[in-house]
């Protein structure tokens, strides 16, 4: 049985292929459009899904897309009769949803199918539902409690829930206008960041500050102990919910929303930041307080959840879960033991648990192995890259696999900066050792380094450890499996000074612990540094130029013609500045 799933009208578009269950591959759509968080419809992504099975549309048995409008109907109704101011932002949204009704039509476009093509294949998968099952159908856990959390999706932007063998069962929701993803990106925008997905230059700036306005972020986003509730934005400092957000989607397909914040609020912490002012110690101080009351609100969610569930398991889904900081202290300020998060705990990742909700709750049938391997995306042999680079004619030497890592390791101890591509793109935001720009992580001037000949990006954000596995005890104060890079735990602070690159300045880091079985080749390259330094860690960051992550062998090396970077490696072939 095949499953496409969806992402479609919405950020980060995605589209995923499940085979028995299994998920065989999965690509976000800006990967092939150039566009970060590109929204609209993913037909390079439905393309690609069918390509690596070799299979076309009469294979497939299902569509799920990670969208229901009709969920919440009867809500949605009733918040407009008691809100008519909210008339402009319902007209947005009936706009969104007119093409998920008119979904065929683009698959007419670009596939020349018909629409009776859908009439029993089609499946509409709630969006929180697709979040919690991109998580605990993906877990190794046979019994979880559940949270999926982001700004809004299907009128709800927080659900609760326990997961037991194949079957979710929803505990409660937060529904709009309440929101902790509205808190955090009402503060993003007002501190300058108003991209889309500008919510962790906020999470990188906090530690820069103090929280000092505990008090105020506490009267924006109020806790409660009602399980039903479990927090209420002050409306008065919003307008989210009377005047809507406007956002590009169906024009440009660029999901960033329109300012969301309130004169009340700008009242309370005077004018908004411009993106070129100069960010001062306010500006820390704000962001230190709004990311800690975002852990503060999340823990507490959390300790309801565990008083109801009673489980030591933990899944977390949705775009507040990219919270790397406060996924880090779950386990250290809650009871539960064991938290999953998948690789793509975003919206792209609804296209993976639309599919598996469809195919584990409805259908009833059995769970597949649990995921730890992000490597879902394109791959390029070899032989279709030494074509590229004789066709743009570059040098280059092909060196197999152990002489391959030898070569690069001693070239980063060297100081030299790599781009490295190999096998399977990952899926989701982080780079993980497929698309990466690797560094030695002794150096001090590493950030610096990186920032002058590729990235270009604010000071105060941080780049990533990838470390062995079996050393995480070493250099880290807690002792976990982070496959997919995303919690953040202190570094040990005798070990600031040996890493410095990768250590952030409150001495944490967002690390990826790496294994021989899912990334045997980003392993042997780390061991060979290790054997070199007796530093089983480099630094890691995304293989891109402000622009997203690189997809194929041109993308890569583009990127490495554009900037100063040192060393470009495609698989096998090594090309070095000579």
């Amino acid at each position: 049985m095949y499953i496409l799933g969806l992402n479609v009208y919405h950020g980060d578009s995605s589209a995923c292929l499940l085979k028995d269950g299994k998920i065989i591959c999965a690509f976000e759509e800006e990967r092939f459009t150039r566009q970060k968080h590109w929204a609209g419809f993913p037909k390079n992504s439905i393309q690609a899904c069918l390509d690596e099975c070799s299979i076309d549309f009469s294979d497939i048995n299902y569509i799920t897309v990670s969208r229901d409008p009709k969920f919440n109907l009867v809500k949605k109704i009733k918040f407009l009769l008691s809100n008519p101011l909210s008339i402009l932002n319902f007209s947005n949204r009936v706009k969104n949803r007119s093409l998920l009704n008119d979904l065929s039509s683009d698959f007419f476009k670009h596939f020349h199918l018909g629409k009776e093509y859908f009439d029993s294949k089609l499946k509409f998968v709630e969006h929180h539902s697709s979040h919690l099952a991109s998580a605990f159908f993906a877990s190794p856990f046979q019994k979880s409690a559940l949270l999926s959390i982001d700004a809004f999706g299907d009128f709800s932007s927080t659900v609760v829930a326990i997961g037991e063998g194949n079957k979710i069962t929803r505990l409660g929701e937060v529904n709009f206008p309440h929101s902790v993803g509205q808190f955090y990106t009402a503060f993003t925008q007002y501190l300058g960041f108003h991209h889309y997905g500008d919510e962790y230059k906020v999470m990188g700036l906090a530690p820069y500050g103090s929280p000092v306005y505990m008090n105020e972020m506490e009267e924006i986003l109020k806790l409660s102990d009602n399980e039903l509730e479990l927090f209420k934005l002050n409306l008065n400092y919003f307008i989210h919910h009377t005047k809507g957000v406007q956002t590009k989607i169906n024009e440009t397909n660029d999901p960033t929303p329109s300012i969301t914040f309130s004169k009340k609020f700008e009242k309370l912490f005077g004018p908004a930041r411009k993106p070129v002012e100069e960010l001062t110690q306010k500006h820390f101080d704000i962001a230190s307080s709004v990311q800690r009351h975002c852990e503060n609100t999340i823990l507490h969610i959390l300790n309801i959840l565990y008083s109801i569930c009673q489980t030591d398991n933990l899944c977390i889904a949705g775009g507040v879960a990219q919270n790397s900081v406060a996924n880090g202290k779950i386990t250290r300020n809650t009871k539960f033991k064991n938290v999953y998060i998948p690789p793509a705990g975003h919206d792209a990742g609804t296209s993976i648990g639309s599919a598996l909700y469809f195919y584990n709750h409805v259908l009833s049938e059995a769970r597949s192995e649990a995921m730890y391997n992000p490597y879902l995306g394109t791959s390029v042999s070899n032989e279709i890259i030494k074509e590229l680079l004789i066709k743009r004619g570059i040098n280059f030497d092909y060196l197999e696999d152990n002489e391959l890592c030898k070569k690069v390791a001693k070239l980063l101890v060297d100081g030299n900066v790599v781009g490295w591509f190999q096998g399977k793109a990952e899926f989701g935001p982080r780079a993980l050792g497929g698309r990466s720009i690797i560094v030695d992580p002794r150096r001090k001037d590493a950030k610096d380094l990186l920032n002058a000949k590729i990235k270009r990006r604010e000071s105060f954000r941080p780049f990533a450890p990838s470390i062995l596995k079996e050393f995480v005890n070493e250099y880290f104060e807690v002792n976990d499996s982070v496959p997919f890079m995303e919690k953040v735990f202190p570094v040990r602070p005798e070990k600031h000074s040996i890493i410095p690159a990768v250590t952030h300045i409150d001495g944490t880091g967002r690390l990826q612990t790496v294994d021989k079985i899912h990334s045997p080749k980003y392993y042997h390259l780390i061991n060979e540094f290790y054997k070199l330094t007796n530093v089983p860690i480099l630094l890691n960051t995304s293989f891109n130029e402000n622009e997203p992550i690189v997809n194929i062998p041109a993308h890569a090396l583009d990127c490495y013609l554009r900037t100063s970077m040192d060393v470009l490696v495609l698989e096998n072939c090594l090309i070095t500045r000579r």
